[in-house]
C-alpha cells in the first residue's frame, strides 16, 4: 500500500486489485471502523478507479483507499463481509459501472428491470442528449435576450453524443419492408 500525494481532500492510499480486500481488512483492524462510501470513476480508456472512504474515531482520522480495475471484465473482491453498509454501495457501483464484486447478490437497485448497459460509463450513450438540445451554457452571442446574434451559427453537440447513425435501433425504410 502506497500513500499518494493529494493536495486536496483526505490522504489516499493506492493498492493493487489483488490486495483490495486485505488492505481494507488491515485498515479495519487498525481502527478504521467507520465505512462512509464506495464508488468508482470511469478512467476511460484505461479502466476504473475504485474508491472507498473510511474513518476512525481514536485518533480522529479518515482516508481514501484507491485501486485501479481494468476495463475488460472489471472485478474486485467484495468488502461487504467487513462493512455491512458496503453492500448497497457495491450494488450501485456494479449497476452503474459494471464492476463485479464476486459472490455479492447483484439484483437491480436503482435501474428498472431489464435495463441494458451501465449509465455511468463514458461510452454509454445518453439518448436524452440526442433527443433534446443541450441545456448547458450558451456560447457568447447565443443569448435569447440578445437579438444581435447570428442566426446561422452552428450549434455544438455536447461531449459523448454520437452521430444518429452510430447508435440506437436501425431504421428500416418502408421500401425494405415491402420487399420482404
Amino acid at each position: 500500500m502506497t500513500l499518494a500525494e493529494n493536495a486536496f481532500g483526505p490522504p489516499h492510499r493506492v493498492v493493487e486489485v489483488a490486495e483490495w480486500h486485505d488492505a481494507i481488512a488491515s485498515l479495519r483492524s487498525d481502527g478504521y471502523t467507520y465505512f462512509d462510501w464506495l464508488s468508482a470513476v470511469d478512467e476511460h480508456p484505461a479502466g476504473f478507479r475504485l474508491v472507498v472512504h473510511l474513518a476512525r474515531l481514536e485518533p480522529l482520522d479518515h482516508l481514501l483507499l484507491v485501486t485501479y480495475v481494468g476495463r475488460e471484465s472489471p472485478a474486485v473482491a467484495s468488502i461487504a463481509d467487513l462493512y455491512a453498509g458496503a453492500s448497497w454501495h457495491e450494488r450501485e457501483t456494479h449497476e452503474m459501472f459494471g464492476i463485479d464484486f464476486g459472490a455479492q447478490p447483484l439484483d437491480p437497485l436503482l435501474l428498472p428491470d431489464g435495463f441494458e448497459g451501465h449509465p455511468l460509463r463514458k461510452e454509454f450513450v445518453l439518448a436524452s442528449r440526442v433527443a433534446k438540445p443541450w441545456p448547458g451554457a450558451k456560447e457568447p452571442g447565443e443569448s435569447d435576450a440578445d437579438s444581435t446574434h447570428s442566426p446561422g451559427r452552428r450549434r455544438i453537440k455536447p461531449p459523448g453524443v454520437p452521430e444518429p447513425s452510430e447508435w440506437g435501433p436501425e431504421r428500416i425504410e418502408p421500401d425494405e419492408v415491402a420487399d420482404e
